[in-house]
């Protein structure tokens, strides 16, 4: 951030928007204190949230105000059920206990997930962990609330109730919101603060006048804007997109696949599922209905069915080995952070052709390729852990993109990501599909999904609805 200032109101809900790496959560943690106390940085210049100097103040004083949901729900939990998650930051706040049940079941059915209280934080979906993390925020009825990104990982219903309990909230809490899906909560914003690619503030005001009035420089900065301002929106893939289908063999057959983790529900429940060669699949669905656990066994990245099967390109899927299931798939995580191996990002990107015995002359153009197709240059020596949420996601869809498999699988891959950065990710996986392909891509983004699928595989309750 440089030279950033702006108020937002007691009680007012302001929209912070900006590109991937432009400060957004950097002004988070350190509206919340996280940054200088915890984080080391370079700070100057005042700032006040809910009567306190974060930078100056206690900790424990500053989280008993102001309140922060992350991205990343995980990173926020401290305990293993959602019952004592709930009542953790409770007990640091010394409510009596006689108190602690019905604010709990108050901050659960705020978020519609009355029945979870004595579910475990490891069995939630990324949907349902966000929102547990945002209940146990509520419980302790800080007067600020900051929320990264918190609906991300939300399918499209589950983000719509979430701005509808988040109107609810509006007048009794001042709200700091940074998000993406910005037709679902445009209408919320008191006032809007687009950050530059610099950490400058481009623009602040009410939302629509300001953003009609900033529309080209808030574009090129690559910033999402409302659907119904966006010249790219909804744009039919054109005839030409897709190239001929292979179907003998498919690249994926699933036939009869029913899966469930060790001592939870069944996740999955019959999947049957044919996608050939060159399709390229968006796999759409509310949370919990199984698009990440049908993504992983596409991938040999889960123990064998309890019934059922999956072959890539004719071969039954653990009758190959590890290394043969890699040459064929590439796998994108939903949480970039599980697929990190290495402790820099030019050797994150070099690891898959590295393993593979490539020449270490091919391995640098390849990387150096990399690195500037997903403006990750000024990244190379960095720490992967240490990256933005978004430069993650661009780092963990380059890493797949390195080894030039035939089939990729990616879970939310423009999740975190700008708008030029998504469309530019959205782009290559086009032209990869162009060349032959397969893309299966599990997604709550209709919008993409309308613009880039071949066709949308809808699931719910572990049940393919169509396909």
């Amino acid at each position: 951030m440089d030279d950033l200032s702006f108020r937002v109101p007691a009680g007012q809900l302001a929209l912070l928007l900006g590109p991937s790496g432009g400060g957004k959560s950097t002004l988070a943690l350190t509206l919340t204190g996280l940054i200088p106390h915890h984080i080391y940085a370079h700070v100057s210049g005042n700032i006040q949230a809910a009567g306190l100097n974060p930078a100056q103040a206690e900790p424990a004083q500053v989280a008993a105000r102001v309140g922060v949901l992350f991205q990343d729900p995980e990173a926020a939990f401290a305990t293993l059920t959602v019952e004592d998650e709930l009542a953790f930051g409770l007990e640091n706040l010394a409510v009596p206990p006689a108190e602690m049940p019905a604010r709990i079941q108050q901050a659960l059915h705020a978020v519609g997930m009355e029945g979870f209280l004595h579910r475990a934080l490891a069995t939630l979906s990324g949907g349902e962990a966000q929102r547990i993390a945002l209940a146990a925020l509520l419980a302790m009825a800080p007067e600020v609330l900051i929320l990264d990104e918190p609906t991300a990982n939300l399918d499209p219903q589950a983000t719509r109730d979430f701005f509808t309990t988040l109107a609810t909230l509006k007048g009794h809490h001042t709200i700091l919101l940074i998000e993406h899906k910005l037709d679902a909560c445009w209408h919320l914003a008191d006032q809007v603060l687009f950050l530059g690619e610099d950490g400058r503030l481009l623009a602040a005001g009410e939302p629509e006048p300001t953003l009609q009035t900033h529309l080209p420089q808030v574009l090129a900065a690559g910033i999402w804007v409302p659907s119904h301002l966006d010249p790219r929106a909804h744009r039919p893939p054109p005839p030409d997109a897709f190239p001929p289908l292979i179907d003998d063999p498919p690249a994926v057959e699933v036939r009869d696949l029913h899966f469930a983790y060790p001592n939870g529900a069944p996740v999955l429940r019959g999947v049957d599922l044919r996608i050939p060669q060159g399709d390229f699949v968006a796999l759409m669905g509310p949370n919990g209905a199984g698009k990440s656990t049908l993504a992983l066994h596409l991938a040999g990245l889960l123990p064998p069915p309890q019934r059922g099967e999956v072959r890539l390109f004719g071969h039954p899927l653990h009758d190959l080995t590890s290394r043969q299931r890699a040459e064929m798939v590439g796998f994108v995580f939903q949480n970039p952070e599980h697929q990190f191996v290495t402790e820099r990002v030019w050797d994150e990107l070099a690891y898959s052709l590295r393993v593979r015995g490539r020449p270490e002359a091919e391995v640098r153009t390849r990387v150096e390729a990399l690195l500037d197709e997903f403006r990750l240059r000024e990244h190379a020596e960095r720490n992967p852990f240490t990256l933005s949420q978004g430069q993650k996601r661009r780092l963990s869809v380059g890493t797949m993109l390195a080894a030039g498999q035939r089939l990729l699988v990616l879970d939310e891959p423009t999740f975190g990501q700008d708008r030029n950065t998504a469309y530019a990710l959205m782009e290559r996986l086009r032209a990869l599909n162009q060349q032959g392909v397969t893309i299966v891509m599990a997604t709550h983004d209709e919008r993409l999904a309308g613009e880039f699928a071949r066709r949308v595989v809808r699931l719910r309750a572990g049940k393919v609805l169509a396909a």
